[in-house]
């Protein structure tokens, strides 16, 4: 089975899709099937082997830039094609990561047009090499927001079906400014009866996602999110693995460090939970972007100002194996975003590393604990009801060795990457 998967890259971000995309593609080709994981936007960028092809279509400056000067598109692809040179799109997007959607408004409604925005050009090109160079099965896109070529692919290769991954296409769609949101959103609505299936991580997103596309409830596949495990697992889950010296509790943090992730939620819970506390220590590591450094800033100056700045460490952006050791480290990990996450890839690395977490009771969360027993769910937006729970865990040794033994049981028999695989294999070979 010959599979193009389209991916957006983040700009130099470390990203939960990027990530999740990277490794389905390459447990894909483990399974037998001829997948090629390819960049749109910009180069993804992963903490494990990238799979991706070097070429990088719809190519981030390109597309920007005929959306400001639609008159580039008639100069020679030739003189243009520099735009798509990747170390180009790397260098150029290195300090995009806070990039605001707001400002994206009229472009990501020109996107969704395909051969009737600014970009039809490269939306041709992209369709002319998936349907002539690669001639696939399967066209599987990371989220409807880059399918605006998937009219003209379809004239081109009814043959080819086409997979979209539901995976926060409504959290951009809602900072738009508002007539563009609702533009996107009508013309996204426009493309789903030329989508043969679209599959997401929840059931909680699969609904969400349905009423605000008008998405038929026949199109929709639930795929539960997944991880590969490996790199992650401890030697051994015996007595005490995965859990931290009894004279330190290291309470964790692993996301990008931004607003809407939650840092700051934790960290008031921490606070509540410090001054009778004292082994409690808090631990963040995640992407620091150039937005995301005054974020950083003010709360290490809430925590110096509380007395507990000595107690509290950013450990930076680590690679897979730090990664990996980070988690291990930490005896309860809580990411408690302010957003409806539809994901949360981050909870099944904790998972995985035999670590419990403590989540907000909302998004894909609720589900993901539900599936493994790895972790307990709190009220959202409650930094009292978070410390409350934590401190439950911390002074209850045996259920953290439950939790963590039924997280990682959960995440190997549930949520692995070659089970994800099988599954897309299966959904793709129903259609055909």
């Amino acid at each position: 089975m010959k599979i193009v998967f389209l991916t957006a890259g983040a700009a130099g971000m470390f990203c939960g899709s990027c990530m999740h995309d990277n490794a389905l593609a390459r447990a894909l080709n483990d399974r037998g099937a001829e997948c090629l994981l390819q960049p749109v936007y910009t180069p993804i960028r992963t903490d494990e082997i990238d799979v991706s092809g070097q070429r990088v279509f719809l190519g981030g400056i390109h597309v920007y830039l005929l959306q400001q000067f639609p008159w580039l598109k008639h100069l020679p692809r030739a003189f243009r094609s520099v735009l798509d040179f990747p170390p180009l799109i790397r260098w150029a997007t290195r300090n995009a990561g806070g990039t605001d959607a707001k400002t994206l408004g009229a472009l990501s409604v020109s996107m969704l047009r395909g051969a009737q925005g600014n970009q039809a050009g490269e939306f041709e090109e992209l369709n002319d090499w998936i349907c002539k160079a690669f001639q696939p099965d399967a066209v599987v896109f990371t989220n409807l927001l880059i399918g605006g070529g998937i009219p003209e692919l379809k004239q081109q290769r009814p043959q080819t079906k086409v997979v979209v991954m539901l995976q926060g296409d409504d959290i951009f769609l809602d900072h738009l400014p508002e007539k563009h949101r609702a533009q996107a959103i009508e013309l996204c609505q426009q493309l789903v009866p030329l989508v043969d299936c679209f599959c997401s991580h929840s059931q909680f997103y699969a609904d969400k996602m349905s009423r605000l596309l008008n998405i038929p409830a026949d199109k929709l596949v639930i795929t539960p999110l997944s991880v590969d495990h490996q790199p992650f697992e401890p030697a051994c889950l015996v007595e005490g693995a995965g859990l931290s010296q009894p004279s330190e509790f290291r309470l964790g943090y692993l996301a990008r460090i931004a607003k809407e992730k939650g840092l700051q939620r934790l960290v008031d819970a921490f606070v509540l939970i410090a001054m009778e506390h004292p082994e409690v220590t808090l631990h963040a590591a995640g992407w620091l972007g150039p937005s995301g450094k005054p974020y950083l800033e003010a709360i290490e100056s809430q925590l110096q100002d509380a007395g507990l700045s000595e107690r509290f460490h950013y450990h930076g952006s680590p690679d897979l194996a730090g990664k990996a050791a980070f988690l291990r480290s930490l005896d309860v990990l809580s990411v408690p975003t302010e957003y409806e996450d539809p994901k949360g890839l981050f909870v099944l690395e904790s998972l995985a590393s035999g670590t419990p977490v403590v989540m907000p009771d909302h998004g894909a969360f609720g589900e993901l604990i539900r599936s493994t027993g790895g972790g307990v769910l709190v009220p959202p937006g409650d930094p009292r009801a978070l410390a409350e729970a934590i401190i439950e865990i911390k002074n209850d040794e045996l259920k953290r060795q439950q939790l963590a033994a039924q997280g990682l049981e959960g995440v190997k028999t549930k949520h692995t990457i070659d089970r994800a695989a099988e599954h897309v294999l299966e959904i793709i070979g129903e259609l055909s």
